[in-house]
C-alpha cells in the first residue's frame, strides 16, 4: 500500500501563490492528477452615482470587455449614460435638469415682472 503522491508543480513560470495564480486540482481521465489554473472572478460594473449593480451588462473582466469578440450588446445597455449610471440616477438626473430648467423659467419671468411693476 504506497500511498499516491499527490504534489504537483505549477505549469507555467509564474512560481508564486499569487491572487493570480490560483489553481485547482483535477483528475484526468488517464487517472494522473493536474493542476487547472482558475481566472480571477469578475464584478459586475456598478452605478458611478450610487454604486448600485447595472442590471443588463456582463460580468467581465477587463481584458474582455476590451475585446472585439464581446459584442456591443453585452458592454451597454440602450438609454442615455447606459453602462455607466442606472435607470433611478437617470431618472434623478433628467427630473433634476428639468426642475432647474422651470426654476430659471420662473425667475427669468419675475424678474420681467418687478421690472414692468418699476416702469409703471
Amino acid at each position: 500500500d504506497i500511498m499516491k503522491d499527490t504534489r504537483l508543480a505549477f505549469r507555467r513560470r509564474h512560481s508564486y501563490n499569487t491572487k493570480s495564480n490560483k489553481t485547482r486540482v483535477v483528475k484526468t481521465p488517464g487517472g494522473r492528477l493536474a493542476l487547472l489554473y482558475v481566472k480571477k472572478q469578475a464584478s459586475v460594473p456598478k452605478c458611478g452615482d450610487c454604486g448600485d449593480k447595472l442590471r443588463g451588462m456582463a460580468a467581465l473582466r477587463p481584458n474582455q470587455l476590451k475585446k472585439t469578440q464581446t459584442c456591443k450588446r453585452l458592454k451597454h445597455v440602450t438609454r442615455a449614460y447606459g453602462g455607466a449610471r442606472c435607470g433611478k440616477c437617470v431618472r434623478q438626473r433628467i427630473i433634476r435638469a428639468f426642475l432647474i430648467e422651470e426654476q430659471t423659467i420662473v425667475k427669468r419671468r419675475l424678474n420681467e415682472q418687478m421690472k414692468a411693476g418699476k416702469k409703471d
